[in-house]
């Protein structure tokens, strides 16, 4: 069975915050991986989890796998396009400020197929 996908597009962390938690369910199966998320403090782990839950489901009803034999092959985050803020500071100048965002790709496949 081919591999399936589900993607957060524009998540407001930057991938530096990301990849340590990332790196803790790669490889694991999916509700593994939830369990995982779940405990983690981070609030992003929450935006992790999420995009694990929509890569899940969308295996279970566009391609019928059985959810207990999907493992997280694959998930990265990109760089999105950051936020440009401003702020005043001395003299009448500016400072500007550049927020980071995020797109996150969650990849599952099923526990019987190697890359």
């Amino acid at each position: 069975m081919p591999e399936v996908k589900a993607t957060a597009k524009n998540v407001g962390a930057s991938t530096k915050r990301l990849r340590p938690m990332m790196d803790l369910v790669k490889g694991q199966q999916v509700d593994d991986a939830i369990a995982t998320l779940e405990l983690l403090p981070s609030p992003w782990a929450k935006e992790i989890r999420k995009v694990v839950q929509s890569a899940a489901a969308n295996a279970e009803n566009n391609m019928l796998m059985d959810r207990r034999q999907l493992k997280v092959s694959q998930i990265f985050a990109n760089q999105s396009k950051p936020a440009k803020r401003f702020r005043p500071r001395a003299r009448g100048r500016v400072g500007r400020i550049t927020k980071p965002f995020s797109h996150i790709t969650v990849i599952v496949d099923e526990l019987g197929e190697e890359n």
